[in-house]
């Protein structure tokens, strides 16, 4: 368990931030940019000492500023992750990564250099330097030498932020093999959402220097009394199962909790989990079971509440799904006229080329 509580001032910006993260998974510290993700990530390595402060990882202090207490960076076994790698230029790959397990202290756990190649994909890469590495490959050596270092924590500041879309799309399988088989709390700072989507299993939202609120990915993103809602992509992650491929109609079919969603095809074997958004927007509702419509999913859910969005002419609608929580983005207009209150039986109606999926061992 890492417990965090930090006061700090620098230039006019103020941190107050307390959070707690779990022994094992990922935990995101998500927000824009200059909200103090990355002022948090150095003051738990010690790269920065803050004004007021504890810091305390599975019972060990590691700061304590009113006792006094500050370990060096080097005694808080931190890995650390940076957004450019910082590899050593004039060394090989392999050399890199041995630097990181020359580094680790003698009889600690953790998993072994044969582990760590084949866990990250970067066996053929040792003769290389780091000049003839694409990004995507920098930040696999970067992350394994860190990992070599046999930390406690793994501290990750927007790995992939430097990264351009297809890099970025060929390092975040990379993260969720780790999520699973690292078994050590990581803590990740992104503003990127489809990463807390794909690799977090706790969120801790940062606005101006605060924690607006900490939970679970799945119940802090159907809340809309968070940024998150103000986003135009805002919508609920739904834990789901691949059930079946359907190859002569081109479908894939997703189990949850509440039911069933049908998808184009998807490559991934049957037995999958992984964690489907839906958008409030591609979200429209109905009084009745419709007819003669394209839409593939058509769900009994319940309204249980309304409630207003960023514009005055929309409202999202929370919607119950035998327990599965779903929201959707309609107009005052739309509201009026079927004359939606809480505690209504509705079908809502989801379009299957709309999925946003995030492949994940959740």
């Amino acid at each position: 368990m890492l417990e965090v509580a930090l006061r700090h001032r620098f230039e006019g910006f103020e941190l107050d931030a307390n959070f707690t993260a779990a022994p094992e998974g990922v935990t995101a510290l998500f927000g824009p940019s200059g909200c103090g993700k990355s002022t948090i990530l150095k003051a738990i390595a010690g790269l920065l000492q803050p004004r007021e402060g504890r810091v305390v990882l599975d019972g060990e202090v590691l700061l304590d500023t009113a006792r006094g207490i500050a370990l060096p960076p080097e005694r808080r076994r931190c890995g650390i992750v940076f957004q450019e790698a910082r590899l050593f230029p004039h060394l090989s790959v392999e050399s890199n990564l041995r630097y990181g397990l020359r580094r680790a202290p003698r009889g600690a756990t953790g998993p072994g250099f044969d582990e760590v190649l084949a866990l990250l994909g970067i066996e053929e890469l040792l003769p290389r330097r780091p000049a003839r590495l694409s990004g995507g490959e920098r930040q696999r050596v970067a992350l394994g030498r860190a990992l070599l270092m046999r930390p406690r924590l793994l501290l990750m500041d927007e790995p992939l932020a430097a990264l351009d879309g297809p890099r970025r799309a060929e390092i975040l399988p990379f993260l969720a093999r780790l999520r699973e088989a690292a078994r050590l709390p990581i803590l990740y700072v992104t503003h990127a959402l489809d990463e807390v989507d794909a690799l977090a299993d706790h969120l801790v939202l940062i606005e101006a220097g605060r924690v607006r609120a900490s939970g679970s990915v799945e119940a802090l993103t159907a809340r809309t009394d968070l940024p998150l809602a103000a986003r135009r992509d805002a919508g609920v992650l739904i834990a789901c199962c691949i059930a079946d491929h359907d190859f002569a109609r081109g479908l894939t079919r997703f189990d949850f909790a509440g039911g069933s969603l049908l998808a184009p095809l998807h490559a991934e074997p049957v037995g999958t989990r992984l964690r489907l958004r839906l958008r409030a927007r591609d979200v429209s509702v109905a009084l009745t079971p419709p007819e003669g419509i394209s839409m593939q999913n058509v769900l009994p859910v319940t309204l249980t509440s309304i409630a207003p969005t960023a514009s005055p002419h929309e409202v999202f609608l929370h919607l119950d799904m035998a327990g599965t929580a779903l929201l959707a983005r309609i107009t005052r207009d739309a509201q009026s006229r079927l004359g939606l209150t809480p505690g209504m039986a509705l079908w809502a109606m989801v379009k299957s080329v709309t999925f946003d999926h995030a492949r994940a061992g959740f």
